[in-house]
């Protein structure tokens, strides 16, 4: 009895050294994104319960204005308190802008994800190369790509006019649609990684078992595929919709600076609105908004894994 609480308690003390060395080895790393990660996050939401500065900057005061300007805003003649409509729209424009351009990267990368996993091995490399080659130039090249197309001396109303299809040119540019054509191309290879991902996997036997079964198409892509690779749909539709909400460059160059979307409101409010701390409750808010959709991409995910158990 005596050796066996002996070898037990060796073990124990094994087991408490082991874990004592893996927390010392992860220090370094823990620390790092304490202070680099966690650490600016903290600052920011420090500076959403100061007051502002007249002229710029914060006074180191506690204040809750700048989270009620984040929905409402107090008339300075008479106090009163009305909704902020300009934050509403800009709010609303966000995420309508990022959930249509989810919506169209889907449309468009569900075919090119299912045609780069149908073709040979030997060339699937090639094609998703060629996917992968938008990522080789700066983003902000790649918008003013975008705006050489669309606008009125682009090559879309030239086009169009060439053909006799339109007498003038069409107002393209500077306009909610502009700037989700350019975030759809931009983030376009995002959606189409993840899918091809899935389809990869996807035994394609049962595929033929369901038209051999009498299966149309659509029932085909209904039934079978799409619940096949819904992983891949799910986390495309993730890796594309939260970039797009903070999108600052694409909706700055696209917009013209009239259509602006929540990452130009907060860098608008650190710098020409002089007003800190509503960019910071504004950083927050954003932040807010992309838990919520990894919550929901991580209950989705676990309910899907729960089914196939």
């Amino acid at each position: 009895m005596k050796n066996k609480a002996a070898v037990s308690n060796l073990v124990e003390e094994a087991q408490r050294k082991k874990t004592r060395n893996s927390w010392l080895l992860s220090a370094p790393a823990l620390l790092v994104l304490a202070f680099a990660a966690s650490g600016p996050l903290l600052i920011v939401l420090v500076y959403s319960f100061i007051s502002s500065g007249e002229y710029g900057g914060v006074v180191w005061k506690f204040s809750t204005d700048a989270w009620f300007n984040v929905v409402f805003h107090r008339d300075i003649f008479d106090d009163k308190i009305a909704l902020a409509d300009a934050h509403i729209i800009i709010l609303w424009r966000s995420i309508k802008l990022s959930f249509f351009t989810t919506a169209t990267t889907l449309l468009i990368g569900f075919p090119t994800a299912y045609f780069i996993a149908t073709r040979p091995r030997k060339t699937r490399n090639i094609w998703l190369f060629l996917i992968t080659i938008p990522f080789w130039t700066n983003l902000l090249i790649r918008t003013f790509a975008i705006l050489e197309v669309i606008r009125n001396e682009g090559l879309v109303n030239i086009g169009l006019q060439a053909f006799g299809i339109i007498d003038g040119p069409i107002q393209m540019l500077y306009t909610d649609f502009a700037i989700m054509v350019g975030m759809t191309y931009v983030y376009l290879p995002l959606m189409v990684l993840p899918l091809y991902a899935s389809m990869e996997r996807l035994d394609f036997n049962l595929v033929e078992a369901a038209y051999d079964l009498y299966a149309s198409r659509r029932q085909v892509l209904r039934r079978v595929i799409i619940p096949l690779v819904k992983p891949g749909i799910i986390a495309g539709s993730i890796l594309v919709f939260i970039p797009s909400l903070g999108a600052f460059v694409t909706p700055r160059v696209l917009g013209g600076g009239k259509k602006m979307m929540l990452g130009n409101l907060i860098e608008l409010q650190f710098g020409a609105g002089r007003n800190w701390p509503l960019g910071a409750a504004l950083s927050i808010t954003l932040l807010v908004l992309v838990m919520i959709a990894l919550l929901v991409y991580v209950r989705t995910t676990q309910r899907n894994s729960g089914s196939l158990q």
